[in-house]
């Protein structure tokens, strides 16, 4: 009998996977794509703000680290869950340049920290709107599209705001 049951949740176990495959694969290249370092980039922000909101030394840089996490969490679940439903198996850490800059930033400490942690979410959040820009008209999958749609404005919010908060840095 538990040799039947081990023999059944296995089948079922690949008959997931292979439905999974199957999803992720009626997705175009430039979907998938997006959709993972969208995912990447995300945990990458939750990361980054956390050591602002430690380490940062200007109320307005710990205030931006604290709204990173908050506002990236909130995208991450919404994207994990949209993913599942694609049947996209995202990353589960950040890439290796999130990596390498988070050890450069922990190298750094008082405004020396607050200004390149700043410097770096303008360049990040610059790339970011210009890839949800694009994927939003001209993204394949209509789910996909509506999302990075609908996260574009909070980007380009955070974007102002990473403008602004260096700019006050510089002087």
């Amino acid at each position: 009998m538990k040799r039947a049951t081990t023999g059944f949740a296995v089948t079922m176990a690949f008959g997931l996977a292979v439905q999974l495959a199957a999803l992720a694969a009626n997705l175009s290249p430039q979907d998938q794509k997006f959709i993972k370092e969208a995912a990447q980039g995300g945990m990458a922000e939750v990361m980054l703000g956390k050591m602002a909101d430690e380490k940062g030394v200007h109320v307005e840089v710990r205030k931006f680290g604290e709204m990173m996490v908050n506002d990236h969490s909130r995208a991450n679940k919404q994207l994990k869950e949209l993913a599942t439903e694609k049947g996209v198996r995202l990353p589960t850490e950040v890439g290796p340049q999130h990596k390498a800059l988070a050890a450069r930033l922990e190298k750094l400490s008082g405004s020396e920290f607050d200004r390149t942690y700043m410097q770096e979410m303008v360049k990040d959040h610059e790339k970011d709107v210009k890839e949800f820009q694009k994927e939003a008209e001209s993204g394949r999958d209509v789910d996909i599209k509506k999302w990075a749609s609908k996260t574009l404005p909070t980007l380009q919010m955070h974007l102002k705001m990473a403008n602004e908060t260096a700019a006050k840095l510089v002087n």
